[in-house]
């Protein structure tokens, strides 16, 4: 078990942050375009300053626990998640040049997210 928490002003602050994170994850899951592992990520980190139980049951969460371990611990990302998220945003990337408005939009947004994308193949890859 994790030593309990410091008592912090700002604790109920990561507490909120930690649950509208993991919210918005949860709606990721269902909502094309809406990514659910930066959130759940987002939702750990915030848990480990505000909510010991919350951080305890993601790290517990058959598939979420160890992509957080291994971010947390390594700051790596699985060579699966990597593919996916590439996939993910190619496929979001061709609907946006079919749907926008005008071309410079979908190139913009095309262009974050090959940054984005390039960071992530940057990352290292768990090992275990």
């Amino acid at each position: 078990m994790t030593s309990p928490l410091p008592p912090t002003r700002f604790r109920w602050l990561w507490w909120l942050l930690a649950y509208a994170s993991l919210g918005l994850g949860i709606v990721g899951i269902v909502v094309p375009g809406l990514p659910t592992v930066p959130f759940v990520l987002l939702s750990a980190f915030a848990a480990a300053r505000g909510s010991q139980r919350l951080h305890a049951r993601l790290l517990a969460h058959r598939r979420f626990g160890p992509m957080i371990v291994d971010w947390q611990t390594q700051g790596a990302v699985s060579r699966r998640s990597k593919w996916l998220a590439t996939g993910t945003m190619s496929l979001c990337a061709v609907i946006m040049f079919f749907t926008a408005p005008q071309w410079w939009m979908a190139a913009i947004g095309t262009a974050i997210m090959t940054v984005v994308a390039t960071w992530l193949w940057c990352r290292p890859e768990p090992r275990h």
